[in-house]
């Protein structure tokens, strides 16, 4: 932990974290809060303590917005050309940069709403898998300044403007896939004149070239994205993050570079992990189900649910880069720029909630919401606000100084107890904040707390299967798509043989009775058997679905507090098609 990035936190946090607006927060702390204007961070600095980036997918694809001809081609917009998608003919597809003059760009107001949704960098595509580069490239003329009426690199622009706002700027640049450009990954395997064409003509004519380019000729860049790397031979890659890191010392090189070469993990797409996950890492999303603009995707994530991620990210330990698809004319859409600047209003309000944090000591989410830690202070991110005014924290042996609502000019102080193994926290029985309420508990020392799963006594506790310890199945990550690249995922539970069980330990504070229900998929109706270790069996029927709906499975009785073992069994119907996600306990009142 950086020690500049302590300063003032504690002592002006309290005294301004309700009143001031994202204008009057920039004004009143400037640079002190976490220091991480681009041009005073270190290397990495901003990926590793910033934890929030803007990531846009715009380009030659943008301008269709997935409709070719009259059709309209569901999925990631800037996969518009290959057969998956439309099949787009290489010379149909070149034949649009005429068409190609994007007059609403405005890389002043890109930066801006960035800068206002409270993100510390932002990546853009150089060039994706189409080939078409989106700055002026001497290396190859399909680009927007030479194939486009528009004449204009837009890179120059944005990055200067992230420079003059204090962000930090990177390219995404797809190094392996070029569908356009002979030799390329998955593109032409001939040249103009019909002679065979190799990846070597396309690495050492384009690529290299290229990325030469892009970390020469912008100033200092934070990062370079390279994507895709398929099979491409580790000598190609290590060629590319040498060119990078001599260029651009400060880069970092996403994990997608290939043969872990890169600096960071990035895990899948629109992946946000459940668990914590050591060292330097992202999660890459998108604020609605397409990284390109397609003109019919309206499914934008609210401001809670950005927060909900981004929280979800840093608690466990990573950064999160949401991205931004703008049009084919280079706006932005508003609804977009409305859900980021509401969400980056709360951490204006909560900056040392984001910044220069670490993972969650419990390693996972808990039925209310989520922790971040900064030494020995937790920021408990409550989402849902117990109604009873007692917010139950399970398994801290740390003693605890004091305890803080934050959300005002003087922030509430709160009375707490233990009770056992919990620490029950006496709180207003109404939320403070809208979207996610804030409690500050400074510790004695160091957290210290025991990550088992525990059933809260007033929220209903989903305990994934990811956390299952199994026998005679097995458990293993499990991903596909909605639509063509929105992507969904899962660890879970399967291939149950006879006596084969899910199980996990779990705390219990309050006795009683729990209902319980199983998110599962499967064919046909499957009976599932719910155990406790020397307590009930409860055993039902339920239909199956494709995919994970939860389906109530009947009322358990916890006679006392303590720890319990819960076992989950399939015993009945096409048990080999059964697929567990998550067990969820729901307190019966």
């Amino acid at each position: 932990m950086k020690e500049y990035a302590r300063c003032l936190l504690a002592i002006v946090a309290a005294a301004f974290l309700g009143s001031a607006n994202a204008q009057e927060m920039e004004k009143m702390w400037g640079d002190q809060v976490v220091k991480l204007r681009a041009e005073n961070a270190d290397r990495g600095q901003l990926f590793d303590e910033g934890n929030y980036a803007m990531f846009i997918h715009w380009g030659l694809y943008s301008l269709l917005g997935n409709e070719v001809d009259g059709k309209t081609y569901y999925g990631i917009g800037e996969w518009i050309m290959n057969p998956r998608m439309a099949g787009i003919p290489i010379d149909d597809y070149k034949q649009l940069a005429g068409k190609f003059n994007p007059t609403q760009f405005d890389a002043k107001e890109i930066a801006r709403i960035a800068k206002d949704a409270g993100m510390k960098y932002i990546v853009i595509t150089a060039k994706h898998h189409d080939g078409f580069a989106m700055y002026e490239s001497k290396a190859n003329d399909f680009n927007i300044v030479d194939a486009t009426p528009w004449k204009k690199d837009p890179m120059k622009e944005l990055a200067a403007a992230c420079r003059e706002a204090g962000l930090g700027f990177g390219f995404y640049y797809s190094h392996n896939q070029d569908w356009t450009f002979p030799g390329g990954g998955n593109g032409p395997t001939e040249d103009e004149n019909g002679d065979p064409a190799t990846f070597d003509d396309y690495f050492e004519k384009k690529c290299l070239p290229q990325v030469n380019e892009i970390t020469t000729e912008y100033g200092p860049i934070e990062l370079v994205w390279f994507d895709t790397p398929g099979k491409m031979p580790k000598h190609y890659v290590e060629q590319l993050v040498d060119l990078v890191h001599k260029n651009q010392p400060r880069a970092l090189v996403s994990g997608r570079a290939g043969h872990d070469l890169g600096d960071y993990q990035t895990l899948g797409d629109m992946e946000v992990p459940r668990h914590n996950i050591e060292g330097m890492w992202e999660s890459v999303d998108t604020t609605n189900d397409s990284w390109a603009y397609a003109w019919y995707d309206e499914y934008w994530k609210s401001p809670k649910e950005i927060l909900h991620r981004l929280i979800a990210c840093v608690g466990r330990g990573g950064t999160y880069m949401l991205n931004i698809g703008p049009q084919g004319d280079g706006a932005v859409p508003a609804r977009a720029t409305k859900t980021l600047t509401d969400a980056g209003d709360w951490i204006y309000r909560y900056p040392q909630v984001v910044y220069n944090t670490d993972a969650s000591p419990w390693q996972h989410a808990l039925p209310w919401g989520d922790v971040t830690r900064k030494d020995n202070t937790l920021f408990l991110c409550v989402f849902d606000w117990p109604t009873s005014g007692k917010l139950h924290l399970p398994n801290l042996k740390t003693s605890i100084k004091s305890a803080q609502l934050l959300g005002s000019d003087q922030p509430e102080s709160l009375k707490w107890s233990r009770e056992v193994d919990w620490t029950v926290i006496n709180v207003p029985p109404s939320a403070p904040e809208k979207l996610v309420s804030v409690i500050q508990i400074e510790l004695e020392s160091e957290p210290e707390v025991d990550p088992v799963w525990a059933i809260d006594p007033e929220h209903a506790t989903e305990v994934l299967a990811e956390f299952a310890e199994v026998d005679n199945a097995e458990k293993s990550p499990k991903r596909w798509m909605e639509k063509f690249g929105e992507w969904k995922g899962i660890v879970h539970a399967h291939g149950f043989e006879k006596g084969g069980a899910a199980s996990w330990d779990v705390d219990v504070h309050k006795p009683g009775e729990y209902n319980v229900a199983l998110t599962y998929s499967g064919t046909g109706r499957l009976v599932w058997e719910v155990s406790v270790d020397g307590g009930e069996k409860i055993q039902n029927q339920q239909n199956s679905s494709h995919n994970y709906q939860s389906f109530p499975i009947g009322w358990i009785h916890f006679p006392e507090p303590g720890r319990y073992k819960v076992s989950v069994r399939c015993v009945d119907g096409d048990i080999k098609s059964s697929s567990l996600k998550a067990i969820e306990f729901e307190p019966i009142e």
